[in-house]
């Protein structure tokens, strides 16, 4: 469950989540229209994951105010299952999409979002805002043809764009009373349907008129035998475990940054079980799939809404758009919606990143950077993977470099190795080059107080040090390990001395340590 500052649903706070709603409702349509298309199915498959994802993840999600529907990172997974199987087994990929999300958040996987660095986040962000920055480019094209807008068409469009940002920037200086992209959305049309000015509209995209949608088994031939069922598993799988991956990560991404503006925290197996319950629904019921919507979400909350009537609101607009007011809706123009997402983009993007990366270690700026651009280039999962992973073997490569050691001789004649640093895998090849067996004293004490023996590797590298010695026909006594290395190296106890300041943490390993265990030097 979250832990976050309560939003109680005053009369005034219902009436800023509904409009609130109303507002994102509106931007939801090109999008799921638009999605719909990348995925190569009727556009009502994209509106219909629109309002389930949106309604079942605003009921029972981790964020109060998160917006879920058809997302272009999903459409871009699924694409080719469309192409070359239709749309059916589209839908069963959903459902098990949904399944996979559910043990997600039953094995409360998704803590592991934790993992993900700082600049990987700031990489997410801007990368996604120049992906909804570049979506909105297609509205620019001439409806029914690929080739852009010139001249005055092209005028116009940009035109009412600007005015439509416009007002959502000057707005809130004179007035609160209604959310400012709504505002923007209102004015440009009431302007656009007045002169009667000649631009595209959503209507141009496709018609969204449709009716409820309908529970409909996936029909797919997966349970008429045992083979059909392994080979249309065989199919879906891939699809559906790498469409799991992209939504939660995308979800719990946008989790944690709607989380930093309403100062929330937590939520994170909440959200899981939600995505997945929603995407389940969704596949039964005739849609696409999706995950959160961070532009959406940025709508939403910079809007106003905060609990989750805002998210309950969209998704029944959004409904009722589709049911009874498609011939309204179909007449916005689509620069109104552009200029929405345009200042979702402005204030999506990190801008304060470019003098972080000033300030910041060259990796992690480096690691901004390539986020960024992977996001944009490839997709959000592989983005934050890649992400990870760098500043991952970065880090390791840090603390890799920080283990050396200070000698001394004491007054006996036995010569005291003080290692400094962690003792892991990146460091155990460094470690054993700090000593020198063939020159050193009958007797070498190797004080650990100052260490920290992380892993299998490090043991490994303990066994090969006390061979070399014992080859050299001298003497190592391992001083101030872990009372769990003790338990550890207890077959080689004549190694040890004991210490009342021995360190009690914890090892992640459960190795019995003696020479020769480990195979130490093969």
């Amino acid at each position: 469950m979250s832990s976050s500052p309560s939003y109680p649903l005053t009369p005034a706070q219902a009436k800023t989540d509904l409009l609130s709603g109303l507002t994102v409702a509106l931007a939801l349509v090109p999008e799921a229209v638009a999605f719909a298309f990348v995925a190569g199915v009727n556009p009502l498959v994209g509106l219909y994951a629109a309002f389930l994802m949106g309604l079942v993840t605003a009921v029972f999600g981790g964020r109060p105010g998160m917006i879920s529907g058809a997302t272009g990172a999903i459409a871009v997974v699924l694409v080719s299952l469309v192409a070359d199987h239709g749309v059916e087994y589209l839908f069963a990929t959903v459902v098990l999409m949904g399944v996979l999300q559910l043990l997600a958040g039953v094995f409360r996987l998704g803590k592991f979002i934790r993992l993900v660095p700082h600049p990987v986040m700031l990489g997410f962000v801007n990368g996604l805002a120049i992906v909804i920055f570049l979506a909105q480019l297609t509205q620019f094209k001439v409806p029914g043809t690929d080739s852009y807008m010139t001249g005055l068409s092209l005028a116009i469009m940009l035109g009412l764009v600007g005015l439509t940002m416009a007002v959502i920037h000057f707005l809130p200086k004179l007035t609160t009373v209604l959310p400012a992209p709504l505002a923007g959305i209102l004015v440009t049309a009431a302007v656009v349907i007045a002169f009667g000015i000649d631009v595209p509209r959503v209507g141009d995209m496709a018609t969204i008129k449709g009716g409820l949608p309908e529970f409909h088994i996936p029909a797919v031939p997966m349970f008429e035998s045992p083979e059909q069922f392994l080979t249309v598993l065989g199919i879906i799988f891939p699809y559906a475990l790498i469409a799991a991956a992209v939504g939660l990560i995308e979800s719990l991404l946008t989790l944690n940054l709607v989380g930093e503006i309403k100062g929330e925290r937590g939520g994170v197996s909440q959200e899981c079980l939600a995505q997945g319950a929603a995407n389940v629904v969704t596949g039964f019921f005739g849609g696409m799939g999706g995950c959160a919507m961070i532009g959406q979400s940025m709508i939403n909350v910079k809007s106003g809404g905060r609990t989750r009537l805002a998210g309950i609101a969209a998704a029944l607009f959004l409904l009722l758009f589709i049911v009874a007011a498609s011939p309204l809706i179909e007449q916005i123009p689509l620069a109104a919606l552009v200029g929405v997402m345009f200042m979702v983009v402005i204030g999506t993007f990190a801008w304060n990143s470019f003098t972080v990366m000033r300030k910041v270690p060259r990796v992690d700026a480096f690691v901004i950077v390539l986020v960024t651009v992977v996001t944009v280039l490839e997709d959000l999962a592989v983005a934050v993977v890649v992400g990870v992973i760098v500043s991952a073997l970065a880090y390791a490569w840090q603390n890799a470099r920080r283990i050396h050691a200070k000698s001394y001789e004491t007054p006996e004649g036995a010569k005291v190795y003080q290692v400094q640093g962690p003792l892991f895998f990146g460091s155990a090849e460094g470690f054993l080059e700090l000593f020198d067996p063939a020159q050193d004293p009958a007797l070498v004490i190797v004080d650990f107080s100052d260490s920290r023996v992380a892993d299998q590797s490090a043991l490994n590298a303990i066994e090969s040090l006390a061979a070399k010695y014992e080859a050299a026909g001298k003497r190592i006594q391992l001083r101030h390990l872990s009372r769990d290395c003790h338990r550890l190296l207890k077959a080689a106890g004549h190694l040890m001395i004991d210490s009342d300041d021995d360190p009690d943490y914890e090892i992640a390993t459960d190795y019995q340590v003696r020479t020769g265990v480990l195979g130490a030097g093969h």
